[in-house]
């Protein structure tokens, strides 16, 4: 039987052929059917005749189960099988729009807008209010901006944590709507 290496990082995780520390293993064959608990030189005995190779595929288990398959192929499969999930998550980003305690009706408009693409996008929205000087004694006034803000975007998000003072700031997180199907 010939002794592959193979630099990958799936390498260091599974095991093939003579990597394989244990004494027995739980064995199944290239048909997908069950042998049982069998000594290692007779699973690799066994790989050799069929021409393909013994993988670990669950060394965590007692004994380790290895199945005897075209390691290739196997390889491709897992990485296959990667891609697809990877390709179906979303990651969700937190935007932010930044507001100011004395901003105009019309700029809020416009960052409304902005902030509902970002939520239509299914990204997370921050909004941000910094007071500057004596503005942090007019907070109230930094409260009304967030929940005008927030009655605009109504349609396209909800509030997730609302407006609160950290310091200087104050913070609101919009999380999009989920979609009622």
């Amino acid at each position: 039987m010939e002794v592959r290496t193979i630099s990958t990082k799936d390498n260091k995780q599974t095991q093939i052929n003579e990597e394989i520390r244990a004494s027995e293993v739980r064995l199944i064959d290239e048909n997908g059917e069950m042998v049982g608990i069998v000594s290692i030189d007779e699973a690799l005995s066994r790989a050799e005749k069929a021409d393909l190779d013994l993988v670990n595929i669950s060394p965590n288990a007692a004994p380790p189960v290895c199945k005897i398959l075209d390691y290739g192929k196997y390889r491709y499969e897992q990485q296959k099988k990667e891609k697809t999930a990877k390709k179906n998550q979303h990651v969700t980003e937190i935007k932010e729009i930044r507001l100011s305690a004395s901003i105009e009706d019309h700029d809020v408009q416009v960052k409304a807008k902005t902030a509902m693409k970002f939520l239509q996008d299914g990204d997370k929205v921050k909004v941000s209010l910094r007071f500057r000087g004596r503005e942090r004694d007019y907070t109230q006034l930094g409260f009304n901006a967030m929940a005008k803000f927030a009655d605009m975007v109504s349609e396209y998000g909800v509030i997730e944590k609302p407006a609160k003072m950290e310091g200087r700031r104050m913070n609101m997180f919009l999380a999009p709507k989920k979609d009622k199907k």
